[in-house]
């Protein structure tokens, strides 16, 4: 029987434990998506108890508490910072098999030193312990990131936000890792929403500009798109509830925005060439200044209504979107890459079942200016368990070239999640041995430990242009 989460932890071959601690293991980590607010970083914020850095956002774990019929005082409520710690104890000694029992112990170990199993029984033990850890000088925002071995993190940043925080951090040498802002534009696109008209004008009193027509919301974001260049900016984001491919002329566009901003009714219809339009102009501005473009789709959002109105969005109320069309996804792309103006893009889809799709649609768009110029992101929220990256990364080398895969991030708003690279490359190491030893592939060492530390670090750092040394 082997130890619980030893050294050898998820490496079943001595090919991958010398894949891993010889070759991925000493990578240093790009984050290039997460959600960790600037400010912390910038302000270098400390935690005064464990709870505060792993509970604080972290609705992976309200989900699992609710689910063990937790009460919502003690998930985002008004509980104690150690009475949740409680609770989450004695829920996690009841995630057998969940990715979220292997995250919080690697954490523990990283971080605070401690290898035993966390349960209901040691819980305020603990606790102590970490909190007592915390208040060492290295354990603030900046000293978490810096023992993770982070070379560079991009964060998520609407197009109004002026990047203050990102700027006081480049200013600060003291600090050697890059914090670079991502664009994220949703709230231009969701022509939809009820804050739409809100936004139009906190985004023209940014631009200095009355928006009242297409062309004013495309000259604002590419201002803005301008702005956060000039600031670093590399990569840009998009949540979507699936790719649209309705396409329509500016005229079109623009008489659907002129409806919106007179309070008229919009159909679904109307909706989808609106947002498809100012996509595919983004993707054209993307293309013309370098970015890559993420496309997260397939997800479903705030579904429990009663719960959205007590707790708000991103608290653990989303689920998998089974609606996710191949067909409009190809002819999204198809029409950048008919005129030669399709980015670098990253395919994100929440639903499993579309591994095999975003594989064969990458295959039709990649050439000769990037290598693996379209991938298929990491196994995303739901699929980040042992199995989700398994399949993901096996579909990947069924269909395309897993060797140039950018690996893993961590979509966190935690400074513990760096584990999560870790975790990731034990299963790629893992996988790649388990090829070894049933002889699918020979056992060159020295070429697959290069292959583990092109995912880990390598890819990434080509692929955005970030020109880190390692």
């Amino acid at each position: 029987m082997r130890e619980f989460m030893d050294k050898d932890f998820l490496l079943t071959t001595e090919f991958a434990r010398n894949l891993y601690h010889g070759y991925a293991a000493k990578m240093p980590i790009i984050d290039y998506h997460c959600h960790i607010p600037p400010r912390e970083i910038a302000e270098d914020v400390r935690f005064s108890t464990i709870t505060q850095v792993w509970l604080g956002a972290d609705h992976y774990k309200w989900r699992q508490m609710r689910t063990n019929g937790v009460p919502e005082r003690y998930i985002t409520g008004d509980a104690s910072d150690f009475e949740k710690f409680q609770k989450w104890a004695e829920t996690l000694e009841r995630a057998i098999g969940n990715p979220l029992y292997h995250w919080s112990h690697l954490e523990l170990q990283r971080y605070f030193g401690i290898y035993e199993p966390l349960t209901g029984a040691n819980a305020a033990r603990i606790y102590e312990e970490c909190n007592k850890k915390l208040q060492e000088p290295d354990m603030s925002a900046r000293g978490l990131i810096l023992k993770s071995n982070v070379k560079l993190l991009c964060t998520t940043d609407d197009p109004i936000d002026d990047l203050h925080w990102h700027r006081q951090i480049a200013a600060d040498a003291s600090f050697p890792v890059q914090v670079l802002p991502a664009f994220r534009p949703d709230n231009a696109l969701s022509i939809e929403k009820d804050t739409f008209m809100d936004y139009m004008k906190k985004l023209g009193d940014v631009c200095n500009c009355v928006i009242d027509s297409v062309a004013d919301v495309k000259k604002c974001l590419t201002e803005r798109l301008e702005f956060f260049r000039a600031n670093g900016c590399k990569v840009s984001d998009h949540g979507l509830p699936y790719v649209i491919s309705d396409f329509c002329s500016e005229e079109t566009a623009d008489s659907i925005l002129r409806k919106k901003l007179l309070g008229e009714r919009i159909s679904a219809y109307e909706v989808n060439l609106y947002m498809t339009h100012m996509l595919t102009y983004l993707g054209q501005e993307y293309h013309r200044l370098g970015f890559v473009m993420q496309l997260h789709y397939g997800v479903k959002r705030n579904n429990n209504r009663l719960m959205f109105q007590k707790t708000g969005a991103d608290t653990g109320f989303d689920c998998i979107d089974s609606f996710t069309p191949s067909a409009s996804l190809a002819d999204f792309l198809d029409g950048l890459a008919v005129t030669e103006q399709l980015p670098k893009t990253i395919l994100y889809s929440l639903n499993p079942i579309d591994n095999a799709a975003i594989g064969t649609i990458i295959g039709c768009f990649q050439d000769d200016s990037t290598v693996a110029k379209i991938q298929q992101g990491s196994a995303w929220w739901f699929n980040d368990n042992k199995t989700g990256m398994e399949d993901q990364m096996t579909s990947l080398a069924n269909l395309g070239l897993l060797s140039n895969f950018i690996g893993m991030l961590t979509d966190s708003r935690s400074f513990l999640s760096y584990t999560r690279h870790e975790y990731f490359r034990r299963i790629l190491c893992n996988l790649l041995g388990q090829w070894v030893e049933n002889g699918e592939y020979p056992a060159n060492l020295e070429f697959l430990g290069s292959v583990a530390q092109d995912i880990a670090f390598r890819n990434c750092n080509r692929y955005f242009d970030f020109q880190l040394s390692e």
